[in-house]
């Protein structure tokens, strides 16, 4: 059974940072497709970062390139995000999500590649 739980969420002001963990367990496979989403109130969800097996790339949304960074620790089996500069509207609950196959590049962008997903953790920016 795969699990996904988010950690790291909080209040920060703007242009500061946080960085968000997401643990793993039961995803085990070496070919796998994990990512963050995020969803504001009253938006929809929108992908964040991915990354996959077998492949160096990490994919980030235009709206946090050059901010945002991904990586994940294979020996603990956790995805880090590590956010600066954030903005006002980076506020949103991030999710971690996970499947246990590698996606294609061209479907890492959606929610469908995805089975597993987490609880979500809150992203306060405030102004």
């Amino acid at each position: 059974q795969v699990q996904l739980v988010e950690s790291g969420g909080g209040l920060v002001q703007a242009g500061g940072s946080l960085r968000l963990s997401c643990a793993a367990s039961g995803l085990t496979s070496s070919s796998y497709g994990m990512a963050w989403f995020r969803q504001a109130p009253g938006k929809d969800r929108e992908f964040v970062a991915a990354i996959r097996s077998g492949d160096t790339t990490v994919y980030l949304a235009d709206s946090v390139k050059g901010r945002f960074t991904l990586s994940r620790d294979n020996a603990k089996k956790t995805m880090d995000l590590q956010m600066t500069s954030l903005k006002p509207e980076d506020t949103a609950v991030y999710y971690c999500a996970g499947h246990s196959r590698r996606p294609i590049s061209s479907a890492l962008r959606g929610g469908a590649a995805y089975s597993y997903w987490g609880q979500g953790t809150q992203v306060t920016v405030s102004s």
